[in-house]
């Protein structure tokens, strides 16, 4: 059975009767140690959950100068301009970034963070993935690097967040529905078990009871992140239910709803009003106009680098929480 618990590179060495020093030549790859040492090193250290920190005097002496961002996609405007506030901060720092995308898969995010263990990067933002799992790995990875979350967090971490008003926003863009004459309003969601799904859909509910709506299980769609799928599920949906307004709750579901409304001649927003999260810069120019939740995307990823570097630099972990305020933006598609 292997022995999981954490050692450091002494007892390794005492393990391997081997020298501190062909154990950091081996994981450095050097040409002057004999491969079979290299491999036999190598192996005993998977078995026993070995780590190395191959960086860890250049990160005592603030050389690294790297942070890692890890994001679900980056084709998601959101994220795309968060990345670029992440950024700026940490070129005013005089840091660079290395970029990880989850793809929304909590297993991915798993092994990014694992591959982070061995100290290459001096700390870490992440929208986390989540999916309902228990985030031992985040956990992990902050007993040596520091750790901050934006827009999508694990509540149970202890660590600096930056989100905005996910439950005041979703319950202004679903009171903006039934004011403007919706009486079946659904709701589209991706992962209602993540932190945002939460709270988008208790604002949605609460803005139904405060308005004297019935809420209704059969007005919620579970989603997912493929278009094909979510077409099929938006087409079915429409022509079962017949709602006549629709928050979605990011931004890739209202654009497949043009889509799916586009080719089964439903008229927006004569037929069905829509609202959803997004930071698309042409929701402008889309036809009809698309009302949008806009959140501070830029900004908030600026305030995780802020605290991130604060971290850094004061050597100790916080668990400061920054809410920002999104902007309700209507336009013709709600109307």
């Amino acid at each position: 059975m292997q022995n999981k618990k954490k050692i450091d590179i002494i007892e390794l060495a005492k393990i391997l009767n081997l020298s501190k020093s062909t154990i950091s030549r081996a994981f450095r790859n050097s040409s002057d140690i004999n491969k079979h040492t290299r491999q036999r090193i190598l192996d005993k250290a998977q078995e026993l959950n070995y780590h190395p920190n191959i960086y860890a005097s250049s990160l005592r002496k603030r050389k690294s100068k790297t942070i890692a961002i890890i994001i679900p996609e980056l084709a998601n405007n959101f994220f795309s301009k968060a990345v670029n506030g992440i950024e700026n901060i940490a070129r005013s720092n005089n840091f660079h970034s290395l970029i990880y995308f989850t793809d929304s898969q909590v297993k991915k995010e798993i092994e990014i963070t694992k591959n982070l263990l061995n100290g290459r990067v001096e700390g870490v933002i992440i929208s986390a993935t989540g999916e309902g799992t228990e985030p031992l790995h985040i956990k992990s990875l902050q007993r040596n690097t520091p750790v901050v979350f934006f827009d999508r967090v694990y509540d149970e971490i202890i660590a600096p967040k930056v989100v905005t008003d996910d439950y005041e926003s979703s319950f202004k863009a679903t009171e903006l529905l039934l004011k403007n004459g919706c009486k079946r309003t659904a709701f589209f969601v991706i992962n209602k078990n993540i932190s945002i799904g939460k709270q988008r859909m208790k604002g949605y509910l609460d803005a139904l009871k405060a308005n004297g709506c019935k809420h209704n299980d059969k007005l919620i769609l579970n989603c997912c992140n493929h278009f094909q799928e979510n077409y099929k599920m938006i087409s079915k949906f429409l022509k079962k239910e017949k709602p006549d307004g629709i928050f979605a709750s990011v931004e890739r579901l209202a654009t497949c709803t043009y889509s799916v409304c586009k080719d089964k001649n439903i008229s927006i927003p004569a037929d069905i009003k829509l609202i959803c999260y997004s930071s698309i810069d042409i929701a402008d120019l889309l036809a009809p106009s698309l009302s949008t939740v806009t959140q501070p995307a830029y900004d908030m990823g600026a305030k995780a680098a802020e605290l991130l570097f604060k971290q850094i630099n004061e050597q100790q972990i916080s668990d400061e929480k920054v809410t920002l305020t999104s902007r309700i933006d209507e336009r013709a598609s709600s109307q």
